[in-house]
This record gives structure tokens, sequence and C-alpha cells, in this order.
């Protein structure tokens, strides 16, 4: 029967996303809770650079580690952020490569 099929509802559970896994329990870097739900892009770079460089964990330089998580978070999160998020996002891109020597 054609109809039996559309009349199945979907699933009442929440569907799980892997990037937020990655986000909240990166192998690579132990983040700060609620680290990119910060207002102050100063101290997501500072947070992200703590995490990078206190890893023993990451398998590459302090970082492209921290910054990797920070675009990651960003490109993952990006249709869904509103664009006040995303300004603070980019400045604490901007502040990260200030505190690492990169600008």
């Amino acid at each position: 029967m054609k109809g039996t099929a559309a009349a199945k509802k979907p699933s009442p559970r929440r569907r799980r996303y892997w990037s937020n896994e990655v986000t909240r329990g990166s192998n690579a870097l132990d983040l700060d809770q609620g680290v990119f739900t910060w207002r102050d892009p100063k101290r997501i770079a500072r947070s992200l650079k703590r995490s990078a460089e206190q890893s023993r964990r990451r398998k590459a330089a302090p970082y492209q580690s921290a910054m990797s998580m920070l675009t990651f978070y960003i490109n993952r999160a990006g249709h869904n952020l509103p664009a006040a998020r995303k300004r603070v996002l980019d400045q604490a891109k901007h502040e990260l490569r200030r505190l690492f020597g990169r600008e």
C-alpha cells in the first residue's frame, strides 16, 4: 500500500549533530564551557589560546588548533548565527591572530 509509509511520524528524539559533539568534546582541545557564547572576543581568543597551548593531544601547532576550532564552529553554526554573534566570532579570529603574533 502506498499510504502506509507516509503515515509514519518522525521520531520524537531530538536531532543530534556530529559538529555539536566535536565542539563540546573535542579530542584535541579542552574548551571552556560555553566559550563560543561569550560576548567578549578577547576573552574567547585568550581561552582558545590557553586551551591550545595546554593540550597534549593536539596534532598541530597551538595557533592552528585554536584557529581551526574557531573556524569550525563559525562554519558549522554560521547559518544559524545572528549577525552580531558572527561579528564577535570574527573579531575573536582577529584577536587570536594578534595573540599569536600573526598580524
